[in-house]
């Protein structure tokens, strides 16, 4: 009784500390349970294999299913953005506050500085990292050849990250996004867009099409795409309500 109840504490940390699509659902935590000491039973009924004499019970109750589980935004994003960051071939890149596995990937092809509030506790050839604020970048006017920001100014302003509140948040972080690229560098740049503005609050905002050109009205597009559920699509359709839109961006000379 005491194995099975450490074996359940260690279950649901484990359960909430990952990044589960599953709601919390008591009546399918016990099923696993009993799946899980099942498969357990099962082990130890197959052989005596004395190679490995200790086990430690780490139960992972919602792996087995039947297909690959994926976050579709990450995975369509920070691959359209790898496939643009190897066609332009930058000699060193700038990153503020996105993913910081994908940058450490991106880094072993293209040295990269990432910028975030959060210190990366890891670290990585050619992987650079300087703590700073998306609203005062540590950088000169018009200074960098290539930057990206993914999934990341919809946040600013709402304190989920711990930042503070501010209703212009995300306007503020894009000005000060234009202030550091130079004339004709680029951008790759993604929010959550939707049929309206909107907040999600305190998760992110969501922007439309025209609202997110207007801020970049002395950008060149250089490529979009919009991912809605399972698929990418070229064009912006607010009937298909919430997604997120991908943008490469050029300044152009004021």
């Amino acid at each position: 009784m005491i194995r099975a109840k450490t074996i359940l504490k260690k279950s649901v940390r484990l359960f909430r500390e990952s990044k589960s699509f599953f709601v919390f659902k008591p009546f399918l935590m016990l099923c696993q349970f009993y799946w899980f000491f099942n498969q357990l039973n099962e082990l130890k009924k197959s052989g005596d294999n004395t190679n490995f004499n200790n086990i430690e019970y780490y139960p992972c109750l919602f792996d087995n299913i039947n297909y690959t589980p994926l976050e579709p935004t990450y995975f369509f994003q920070d691959s359209w953005a790898a496939k643009h960051l190897f066609d332009i071939k930058p000699s060193h890149h700038y990153d503020i506050g996105s993913s910081a596995k994908t940058m450490g990937i991106l880094s072993q092809f293209i040295p990269i500085t990432m910028i975030d509030i959060r210190p990366i506790e890891l670290e990585l050839p050619n992987l650079y990292f300087k703590k700073g604020s998306i609203l005062e970048l540590p950088f000169a006017d018009n200074s960098l050849e290539t930057l990206s920001s993914l999934c990341v100014v919809e946040h600013i302003g709402l304190g989920r990250y711990g930042d503070s509140i501010d209703a212009f948040g995300s306007e503020k972080a894009i000005v000060e996004l234009k202030r550091v690229l130079k004339v004709g560098g680029v951008i790759l740049f993604s929010v959550p867009i939707d049929s309206e503005n909107k907040i999600y609050f305190n998760a992110h905002r969501a922007f439309t099409r025209d609202y997110i050109l207007a801020l970049f009205s002395d950008f060149e597009i250089l490529d979009e795409k919009y991912h809605y559920g399972l698929k990418m699509y070229d064009e912006y359709d607010p009937q298909k309500g919430f997604g997120t839109g991908l943008y490469m961006l050029k300044k152009r000379s004021n």
